[in-house]
């Protein structure tokens, strides 16, 4: 483990390993060359988006412990881009070499039940819970919680998947029967106004970066878009980062910490769930900030300073789906006639409807000038 002294630091010419291949992990390597490291990524599927840019892909499987190993051995630290990884492998690849965050971190994140659980215990603002395992359990909780919320199953879920809005009247067995799990969590239902997020950065010394509060606009369950900065009270923005700071610090973690956020109609933030590693809002600081969260996640892990988490202007992001492919290719330069408008696309070989292929963020004078652009952008993609 890394002590936090400039002396450890994991300086550029050096190997950073990267668990997942995704659009995070692509990016995360684009900023990592930049700065003059090698990067090896481990994932599952041959040609991903990551190591497409990487200097080695590994293509195996989570399980299998023997090519975890060599991985390890072949690289100075090791990070994550997303948290569905199970906790052995990164217990495998940590007895060789770092990896930040800790696999504690991961196993917490990566289960409901034990990252509700843990944000009551340590005193963070979250909705009222119940960890149901039967449809009597359930009914009973729906009672203790006025009769209406969210089941969630316990463990991963992703973009509104593994979830059941829960109203008043509606039957429990039917709720329980479609959730199709062993074990869930019952949210009480929060009324809320707004969705928010925040990307938190911690090094080994223990030094905090909170970015700028974004506001985030879903669609079928999947973020669509983003506005920065967020368009709430400066107390409730301030609330939120400095919500995001405890967390980070509770988990202590060394990297990335993606907290979301509910903002009530009265101003107040709750939190909602966490991610521990960048995040799909986080995406407008590649352009829009002096560091990036991908250039903080290494900078981070790899013992650096932390950079300055600064907005240069106000911006807006939306994302790319699969469906903007079903009438062909999409007409980019149309798009990027505004000279706003900066495109990124993800490598992936084949367009699937609700599929992350890429996103779109436009620079503005304000809030409401950057998402008209974006918005219109997207139009002449053919992305209504």
């Amino acid at each position: 483990m890394l002590t936090g002294s400039n002396s450890d630091a994991i300086l550029p010419g050096r190997t950073i390993g990267l668990l997942g291949g995704g659009q995070l992990g692509r990016m995360f390597a684009l900023e990592a060359r930049r700065l003059g490291y090698r990067v090896h990524v481990f994932d599952p599927e041959p040609g991903c988006p990551a190591g497409q840019v990487s200097d080695r892909e590994v293509s195996a499987l989570y399980s299998d412990i023997a090519a975890l190993e060599d991985f390890a051995s072949s690289v100075d630290v090791v990070t994550y881009e997303f948290e569905n990884i199970p906790v052995s492998a990164i217990d495998a690849v940590a007895a060789i070499t770092p990896v930040a965050p800790r696999g504690e971190v991961l196993h917490i994140c990566q289960n409901r039940e034990r990252e509700k659980t843990f944000l009551r215990n340590a005193g963070i603002p979250c909705a009222d819970f119940r960890v149901v395992d039967s449809v009597e359990s359930l009914t009973a909780a729906l009672k203790e919680l006025g009769g209406e919320g969210v089941l969630k199953t316990a463990d991963f879920g992703y973009d509104g998947k593994g979830q059941v809005r829960i109203r008043v009247g509606d039957d429990p067995a039917q709720a329980w029967a479609s959730l199709d799990a062993p074990r869930g969590v019952l949210e009480a239902w929060v009324p809320f106004a707004m969705e928010l997020s925040v990307v938190a950065a911690r090094g080994w010394d223990h030094s905090v970066a909170v970015f700028p509060v974004v506001e985030n606009i879903h669609t079928n369950h999947i973020l669509d878009l983003s506005v920065i900065p967020a368009r709430v009270p400066e107390a409730s923005a301030q609330e939120a980062i400095q919500i995001a700071g405890r967390v980070i610090k509770a988990l202590d973690v060394v990297g990335l910490l993606a907290v979301e956020f509910f903002l009530l109609p009265d101003g107040r933030v709750i939190v909602n769930e966490l991610a521990p590693r960048p995040h799909n809002s986080g995406h407008f600081s590649f352009d829009a900030c002096v560091t990036s969260q991908f250039e903080q996640q290494l900078r981070a892990v790899c013992g650096l300073p932390l950079g300055s988490v600064e907005l240069l202007r106000p911006i807006a992001m939306k994302n790319l789906l699969g469906d903007i492919w079903n009438q062909g290719e999409p007409d980019w330069a149309a798009s990027l006639a505004d000279p706003d408008i900066k495109l990124h696309l993800y490598g992936k070989r084949t367009p699937r409807p609700g599929r992350k292929m890429g996103h779109l963020c436009a620079f503005g004078t304000s809030n409401e000038d950057a998402l008209a652009k974006v918005e219109a952008a997207a139009i002449r993609l053919g992305h209504s």
